[in-house]
């Protein structure tokens, strides 16, 4: 009997070990199971993003009532095209893909004639608030698949309106056709490439009496990371040849479409920080060098860095964060004044002012004064090349440098922390709280010596010295006026002069951006030399910061640039810089 209930108590136990375990494997293997098969489809959408001529992205939730282009069915989540606007669910991915035909950036046959081309409708997911071209009543208010939207000019229509002479129309390209480089037009200089031919100029688009077509040229890495999204919003609204990744093609590279286009009429929109418009207007210096100069564009901005300080006194605001539409942004670069300058030169310099103070348009061209700093290290052994950088905002040394070499070498320890425009603040705050304790900068004055053409200046009790070429710095702050309780002219950057002031300390230039203070004002020259004498201090150029040793800084004129300059509302500090 003791035999027998051992072996049933044995049975039992194994049982138990065996449920025990299956309900332990069970799950795990489900897990592995989903997450292979997760995997694999993940593997699938990525394949089919790499080969299609669509610019599939993928998102977990749609920002508006969205549904399948292919199943009709209503979806919350899948995959959408930045270019045409198309919406699809996974399990749809891949027919829709082979069904629809994405934007042609160029035409490959001339149907229709060689300077037109019909409307591309996709039906669906029109946008909200749309009005039906042929009855004018609103678009896409049914909770289903409906209505069609053309992805060239934008224009909407209701099925029921929708006939056979709309399918066959030729497309106008809508309200942004003076900006937008059409497929046609580009299927043409191809073809004149192929015999040789080099008279783009000749080629106008079909009813183009204004044609000023728009380069679009993004930093996804700039502040608050808009630049992704910025980007398929101008895709949908342009030619995806015209908008350019700048994390993925350098900006002379993108430039090089302005040689396919018609001399002097040509505009670039510069998303990103002030760096970032520095390195197109290098870019732009480029093309001069190499002999490109009836091609070179004009410059607007779209400022999504941290500073932005020279968008700021070019009237682009100091900072985009989504509150204007991209409509309204095209809308701003098209209406730009022409004040067509054939070459320019110094002699220009007053008419081009005269222009800007009767000009009474939103938005018109100046000249925009760039700067050559040359650093040459001290030594009688020194064989190493003086060191060159551009300056289009300020150069600086002390206690703002300091915070931005802080600044720099903690981003690039971490680069993941520095994901919005708040965050940069506040380390930029946190690192000048702490130079207010440690004033690693001070007795300036006794390190450095300052001439301004040429005549050598006695500098007070210091710990940093700024030259400025734009009104504003430090984010928004107007340096040069400080509290404007004095009568000091305005800073400018069309007159050919720097502006240099000195700071206590970082507290100091705190009081400053409050206006709770005045800078020390040193001078305006043409020319700016300053010798460091001894011991390491740290310098920057537009927020490029680093460490520096005895040496010898030099500020002279480089070039100049046409930018676009955006009034807006005008403030008292644009009314009384154009009455002087």
């Amino acid at each position: 009997m003791e035999g027998s209930g051992d072996a049933s108590r044995a049975v039992a136990d194994w049982r138990l070990a065996v449920w025990t375990l299956c309900s332990v494997l069970l799950p795990v293997l489900i897990t592995a199971w989903c997450s292979f098969q997760r995997s694999r489809r993940q593997l699938l959408i990525r394949d089919i993003f790499r080969k299609s001529k669509h610019d599939w992205h993928y998102t977990d939730l749609f920002g508006q009532p969205s549904y399948c282009c292919v199943c009709a069915q209503h979806i919350l989540r899948g995959a959408f095209c930045g270019c045409c606007g198309l919406r699809v669910s996974e399990r749809c991915l891949k027919k829709a893909d082979q069904r629809f035909l994405c934007k042609e950036i160029m035409m490959r046959g001339t149907g229709g004639g060689p300077s037109s081309m019909p409307h591309h409708w996709i039906r669906g997911n029109v946008p909200l608030c749309s009005c039906c071209m042929v009855c004018k009543q609103q678009c896409g208010t049914q909770p289903k698949l409906c209505d069609y939207r053309c992805v060239w000019c934008q224009y909407t229509v209701h099925d029921e309106c929708m006939v056979d002479c709309l399918r066959t129309e030729d497309c106008t390209f809508g309200e942004f056709k003076d900006l937008i480089i059409p497929p046609y037009y580009l299927s043409i200089i191809n073809q004149m490439r192929k015999e040789k031919r080099t008279s783009y100029e000749k080629v106008v688009p079909y009813c183009r009496k204004h044609w000023m077509p728009v380069i679009v040229l993004a930093n996804t890495r700039s502040g608050n990371n808009m630049g992704e999204t910025l980007l398929g919003e101008f895709k949908m609204l342009l030619n995806p040849v015209q908008v350019f990744d700048l994390s993925k093609i350098a900006p002379a590279k993108a430039l090089q479409l302005c040689t396919l286009l018609p001399c002097n009429a040509v505009r670039v929109l510069v998303c990103g920080g002030d760096g970032t418009v520095g390195w197109v207007l290098d870019a732009i210096d480029e093309m001069k060098i190499k002999g490109q100069e009836r091609y070179i564009p004009q410059v607007a901005i779209l400022p999504l860095g941290t500073g932005n300080d020279l968008s700021n006194t070019l009237g682009w605001g100091a900072g985009y964060a989504g509150e204007v539409p991209i409509e309204q942004i095209l809308r701003n670069v098209m209406e730009a004044d022409g004040v067509k300058l054939d070459s320019i030169d110094m002699r220009f310099l007053t008419t081009a002012l005269i222009l800007r103070t009767v000009c009474h348009k939103s938005m018109y061209q100046l000249l925009f004064f760039r700067w050559k700093v040359q650093v040459t290290n001290k030594g009688y052994y020194n064989l190493r090349k003086p060191k060159v950088f551009t300056m289009n905002n300020y150069f600086s040394i002390g206690p703002d440098a300091l915070m931005a070499l802080n600044f720099h070498a903690h981003r690039e320890k971490t680069p993941s922390l520095f994901s919005s425009r708040i965050i940069n603040k506040a380390v930029y705050f946190f690192y000048g709280t702490k130079d207010c304790l440690v004033q690693e900068c001070k007795d300036l004055n006794k390190k450095v010596e300052l001439e301004l053409d040429g005549e050598r200046i006695e500098l007070p009790n210091l710990e940093g010295i700024i030259v400025l070429n734009i009104g504003y710095w430090g984010g928004g702050c107007r340096l040069w006026e400080g509290m404007g309780d004095e009568p000091y002219p305005l800073a400018r950057h069309d007159d050919g002069l720097l502006e240099v002031v000195g700071v206590h300390g970082s507290f100091h230039c705190a009081q400053i951006q409050v206006k709770l203070a005045n800078p020390v004002r040193l001078g305006q020259a043409h020319t700016v030399r300053l010798i460091l004498k001894s011991s390491k201090m740290p310098m920057q150029v537009d927020g490029e910061p680093w460490a520096q040793g005895p040496c010898t800084v030099t500020i002279t004129h480089k070039t100049y640039t046409l930018m676009l300059y955006h009034s807006g509302e005008q403030t008292d500090d644009d009314a009384s810089s154009l009455s002087e």
